[in-house]
């Protein structure tokens, strides 16, 4: 998909598969340092005892990992990946060495009764590693725009 998309150009049942990225140890680590400085996220070492039993990349970081993979490469709306709440799930920790993308899917596609040419679009996606294992699950509900008449 390179074109931008509107809401007219959605539909339920709709899926989409963004590009990849590379995760590493050092990525890991200088977004936990920021973002998240606990030891399983930011010391290879002392995660070792820890209920991950090894270093493992901040839920958060997932999601921004997420992020980034929608908006360049996963669901190129015109107007932005606008979200207005969702649910996150992480089923299995993200790893140094994982290679992410996002699988996506339209689930429903609610009109807004308030603001004529405007919807809420459930999507329901995946954050898999090269693998196929699901390391979270995101229900977004993105506000999306028709084309501008």
């Amino acid at each position: 998909m390179s074109k931008k998309l509107y809401l007219d150009d959605l539909s339920v049942g709709d899926r989409f598969t963004s590009g990849e990225h590379a995760l590493d140890a050092a990525q890991i680590i200088a977004f936990a340092r920021q973002f998240d400085p606990q030891p399983f996220h930011t010391d290879p070492e002392a995660a070792q005892s820890t209920f991950f039993r090894g270093l493992a990349a901040s839920g958060w970081h997932t999601a921004a990992l997420t992020m980034k993979l929608l908006v360049e490469s996963g669901l190129p709306l015109a107007d932005g990946v606008i979200g207005s709440g969702g649910e996150i799930q992480w089923p299995q920790p993200t790893r140094p060495d994982d290679v992410l993308h996002v699988e996506g899917e339209v689930v429903e596609i609610i009109p807004s009764r308030s603001k004529p040419g405007r919807a809420m679009v459930q999507m329901r996606c995946e954050t898999k590693n090269q693998r196929g294992e699901v390391l979270q699950r995101f229900g977004p509900k993105l506000v999306v725009a028709s084309r501008p008449a």
